[in-house]
């Protein structure tokens, strides 16, 4: 049987210190020996199980319970002050056949795969590649878990494929903790498998458009997410170039995504009449404390795998220095003028080597993160066509009411079709400061003051505007999430009220729900069965 230890904690963090937050119960779950229970499908019945139990001691106790994985978030998304469940070591991923496949699906069965929700993006990649496959995309790095993943909607630079989330095809939640609460659920317009696998892992299937949408950005409220179907594709390259181009070009880019008619070329990425072509990935970085007159750019093209290409990993392995960090973190508190002068000499450790190029797997590419310590990150996501005025109210920010320890960057990614992904736009211009965290003082305004500042700046110059769920900011800004996705945040909402009964909506919320008003337990919403049914 699985087994879940309790430990009895007075605190919880998250990896970059941005706590620390109250808990009363750590639990975490460890699954049946394969000796013992030799059939992979029978092991992940056995957690569904101890999950239910999970949840009807909470119940029992009137407490909230919240799963989390690799804690990369910084926001307090994750963070549940009274039962937190560990899902690291549920880790298992089960073979899908040409039997488990739905009559009516696109989808080849070679690039089906099951993953429970502990896995992370590192143990999918290896997993993968040894049936020749590989993920569409990731984020920056590989260590979160696939279900905290889509549950604030990591992302990439991938402009035409979209974030992490996007190519999940299948949801396996436990909404309680009875056995009719396990379900699987997928688009009606495109399923991906059929009843008799829901059937093998005990769960009712419910096909709709509308609930699987709403319930893949789920916050980690639309239930305990156990596994996950996605879609992969077969292994390729990533040729990474980094270069230093004239910022005018570099946000003509941003702004058009005409690569083809860009006076930005790189020789060997060209078409037959010497045109630019589109990147997989384009990326900026923008040091807000310099008035140089280049960016540096990285671009990234996909490329069909073959065997024999050089180890990327000497080049992919250069990091940020810690021991520089750390020194980073200390002026920032002592000497805050100091600030732009430092961030300036340390570009060279920031930033990556100007023409540096690599080549390598999307795995090898995106490895592990260099630095983990006490760290923040806010991002702002707008449409690319507003990218360059955005970028330039937020540098102007940085430089008139900061300084900030912190550099900026671009990312740019396919829209989204989850509900609540903050990828909204056609393609979603990623604004992103990430730097050290510091504490305030007479010098220095505090991290959610520049996050409210951030909101406010692009608020009065009526830039339209999302936020990562993941990330620093003013969350409880009022009228935040409302201001940032309308009606889709009530929609939202209504399939979260009818999916889970009023009890287990308690459960499944935490303080950053009900800060950002996405949650009220007096609310006595009228069920609607038929919005949660499953279509034919």
């Amino acid at each position: 049987m699985a087994n879940t230890t309790s430990h009895h904690t007075s605190h919880w963090d998250t990896l970059h210190n941005n706590g620390p937050f109250p808990l009363k119960l750590l639990q975490k779950t460890k699954l049946e020996g394969k000796a013992n229970m030799p059939s992979e499908i029978d092991r992940y019945n056995d957690a569904a199980a101890e999950i239910r139990h999970l949840l009807q001691d909470a119940l029992d106790n009137n407490e909230g319970f919240r799963a989390y994985g690799a804690r990369w978030s910084m926001s307090s998304i994750a963070h549940q002050k009274d039962r937190m469940h560990y899902n690291v070591f549920m880790n298992l991923d089960l073979q899908i056949s040409s039997r488990d496949l739905h009559h009516q699906t696109v989808y080849e069965q070679s690039n089906i795969f099951f993953f429970e929700c502990g896995n992370t993006i590192k143990e999918i990649s290896q997993a993968l590649g040894a049936h020749g496959k590989s993920l569409k995309t990731s984020g920056a790095s590989n260590g979160q878990t696939i279900a905290g993943c889509i549950g604030t909607g990591v992302h990439g630079s991938a402009l035409d494929v979209g974030s992490v989330q996007d190519y999940v095809i299948g949801l396996n939640l436990i909404l309680g903790p009875k056995p009719e609460d396990i379900v699987y659920i997928e688009r009606h317009t495109k399923p991906a498998l059929n009843d008799a696998f829901a059937h093998k892992i005990k769960a009712r299937v419910i096909r709709n458009d509308g609930l699987f949408n709403a319930a893949l950005v789920g916050l980690g409220s639309f239930g305990f997410i156990h596994g996950v179907t996605i879609e992969a594709e077969d292994q390729f390259l990533l040729k990474r170039y980094v270069r230093k181009i004239d910022k005018n070009i570099a946000l003509r880019l941003a702004t058009t995504m005409d690569f083809a008619n860009s006076d930005f070329k790189i020789d060997n990425e060209v078409d037959a009449n010497g045109r630019g072509k589109r990147p997989y990935h384009y990326k900026v970085f923008i040091n807000p404390y310099t008035s140089e007159d280049t960016y540096v750019i990285e671009a990234i093209y996909k490329k069909t795998y073959t065997n024999n290409y050089p180890d990327p990993f000497t080049t992919i392995e250069k990091s940020v220095y810690k021991d520089l960090i750390h020194l980073l973190i200390k002026i920032s508190e002592r000497f805050p003028k100091k600030i732009p002068w430092f961030i300036k000499r340390l570009q060279k450790q920031i930033l990556p080597d100007v023409d540096e190029e690599s080549l390598g797997t999307l795995y090898e590419t995106f490895w592990d993160a260099p630095y983990q310590g006490p760290a923040f990150a806010c991002s702002f996501g707008v449409d690319h066509k507003d990218s360059k005025k955005a970028l330039q109210l937020l540098v102007d920010l940085t430089n008139n009411e900061g300084p900030i320890p912190g550099i900026y960057a671009m990312r740019f990614v396919k829209k989204t079709e989850a509900t609540l992904g903050f990828t909204k736009f056609p393609i979603t211009c990623m604004i992103e400061i990430d730097g050290v965290l510091w504490k305030k003082s007479n010098q220095l305004m505090s991290l959610k003051e520049f996050s409210r500042r951030m909101i406010q700046v692009l608020q009065q110059n009526s830039i339209d505007f999302t936020i990562h769920w993941g990330k620093n900011s003013d969350w409880g800004f009022p009228n935040l999430v409302k201001d940032m996705y309308g009606a889709k945040a009530d929609e939202w909402k209504n399939y979260r009220e009818n999916l889970l009964s009023k009890e287990m909506l308690n459960v499944f919320s935490n303080d950053f729900l009900k800060t950002i008003k996405l949650y009220d337990a007096s609310n006595t919403n009228v069920v609607d069965e038929e919005l949660i049914a499953s279509i034919t």
